[in-house]
């Protein structure tokens, strides 16, 4: 019974820190995907495969949590932020998804713009988390959050100009209909990332 009481030795900040790694190596493989000549189904497959990661890491995180006696930062904080951490991969896969399922072949230029807006999103993030081993550098931090906000708003104005191409140029009504859901599962993972940012920028006001 005592050493159940007793404080374990779980570095939530290593978990923290991998997953933020699974998510850029996905962004990066995404990325790739969007170039011309790439075998998307490799990649699609490579993609599934670092989101599966990633979900062991987040259901080890939450498993320690709920054996650990002392945390270093509130234990809804940890939750909150693995979670949302979690919400950014999974947006990108099931993105990913949908392009194999809708058997798309010819991938449109927007679909790219967000792959490089998604891999400096999720560098910026994981920087942001190496910064909470140290909270001294609270400004590093906050500046690694303040990029994410920008790269959220060029997702935004990423989406809006795709839509409207979209609808101007494409004649095949389906095709309109298969995109535009991809469009908005991408804009939705720089959705994410800004919720992490967020929570973040909340720890470094409660240190100070």
């Amino acid at each position: 019974m005592l050493r159940n009481l007793l404080p374990r030795n779980t570095d939530f900040f290593d978990l923290f820190e991998r997953h933020a790694a699974l998510t850029v190596e996905a962004c990066k493989q995404f990325q790739a995907l969007t170039r011309p000549g790439a075998d998307m189904d490799a990649l699609a497959k490579r993609i599934n495969g670092l989101e599966n990661e990633a979900d062991d890491v987040t259901h080890r995180c939450i498993e320690e949590l709920h054996k650990t006696f002392i945390t270093p930062i509130d234990r809804y904080d940890i939750h909150n932020l693995i979670k949302r951490m979690d919400d950014v991969i999974d947006s990108l896969d099931a993105a990913t998804a949908w392009i194999g399922l809708y058997e798309i072949r010819e991938i449109r230029p927007e679909a790219g713009e967000f792959a490089d807006v998604l891999v400096r999103a999720a560098t910026e993030v994981g920087l942001a988390i190496e910064g909470l081993r140290n909270m001294k550098n609270a400004k590093a931090i906050t500046d690694h959050c303040i990029g994410i906000h920008d790269l959220e708003s060029e997702g935004d104005a990423i989406l809006r100009k795709a839509i409207i191409r979209l609808f101007k140029e494409e004649t095949d009504t389906i095709l309109v209909i298969k995109w535009k859901e991809i469009y908005e599962r991408l804009e939705k993972a720089t959705d994410r990332a800004e919720a992490v940012a967020n929570i973040i920028e909340g720890l470094v006001i409660e240190s100070t």
